[in-house]
């Protein structure tokens, strides 16, 4: 055998090599799981261990007004999430990409990553800590006198959108901050001198520029939003209604793992979907948007 066909065939064999564990990742954590929950979701039980394909779990779904009422209330709660994540992470992005510097710099993307130090749960332990009615920040405003007694604040949509904001904050942050340090800022510059304002500034060439990053953002915040669990169940208790609780209540409490599966796909679809819609509005494409994120 000649050196060069040798050469391929070594070069082609460590390609291999090197791609081997991330497709066997891909393949156990990704596709075959939703194979499986595919699978689950079209087939009914029969007898014991005797199962018909059937669409009765998603006809149950659509007949039963609680799933449609939480599935739609989850995706709606889920964009104005991400929507605030934007708008409280959007300005903070740019002190730190733009006018920060030095040790400034570095000390507040350390505090963006502090809060993920602990685990979600001790996250939105410390929230219930903080807004319970015998918590610190009714007792603060009982002494303050803003309020006569002590003002129960869990358990409301306001709560579980804080919570989910402060929980996937730093997930808009840092695909903001990339997209932004790459501006150059004698396009500002230039921008004043031809006479331009903050908000024309702003409009035309900072969020066009930083508009990859949005969109990045914004996908990784919606989808971690809408797959939460902890953080609205705790938060926002019984009346929370987020679908995730749905899909646990059938898979753990109830052993129904074909209504579960059902409720999954749906799940996936809704994402899937708000996603897709997005990359539209916006004009971006999905690789590009990673890519340069």
């Amino acid at each position: 055998m000649s050196p060069e066909p040798a050469r391929g065939a070594s070069a082609g064999l460590l390609l291999a090599l090197l791609l081997a564990p991330a497709v066997v990742w891909l393949l156990l954590l990704l596709i075959l799981p939703h194979v499986e929950l595919g699978v689950l979701a079209l087939r009914v039980r029969t007898a014991p261990r005797q199962y018909a394909a059937s669409l009765a779990q998603f006809a149950t779904f659509f007949e039963e007004p609680l799933y449609w009422h939480t599935f739609v209330r989850t995706a709606v709660m889920s964009v104005v999430s991400t929507a605030l994540t934007l708008l409280v992470a959007f300005p903070l992005a740019w002190i730190i990409a733009k006018i920060a510097r030095g040790r400034l710099k570095a000390g507040m993307f350390v505090l963006c990553l502090i809060p993920f130090w602990v685990s979600e749960t001790v996250r939105s332990l410390g929230w219930m800590i903080l807004l319970r009615e015998s918590g610190v920040l009714p007792g603060l405003l009982v002494t303050l006198g803003v309020t006569p007694v002590p003002v129960e604040m869990l358990y409301h949509d306001a709560t579980i959108l804080l919570g989910l904001v402060y929980t996937s904050m730093l997930f808009m942050v840092v695909p903001l901050i990339g997209a932004l340090e790459s501006l150059d800022d004698s396009l500002i510059e230039a921008a004043y001198d031809l006479g331009g304002n903050g908000a024309s500034i702003l409009r035309q060439i900072v969020i066009p520029h930083a508009a990859p990053g949005i969109v990045a953002g914004c996908i990784v915040v919606f989808m971690l939003t809408l797959g939460n669990y902890l953080t609205p169940t705790l938060l926002g208790g019984k009346s929370s209604q987020w679908f995730t609780e749905q899909i646990y209540t059938q898979f753990i409490t109830r052993f129904n793992w074909e209504q579960g599966a059902a409720f999954g796909f749906l799940l996936l679809v809704l994402s899937t979907g708000i996603v897709w819609l997005g990359l539209k509005l916006s004009g971006q494409k999905f690789g590009e948007v990673m890519q340069r994120s």
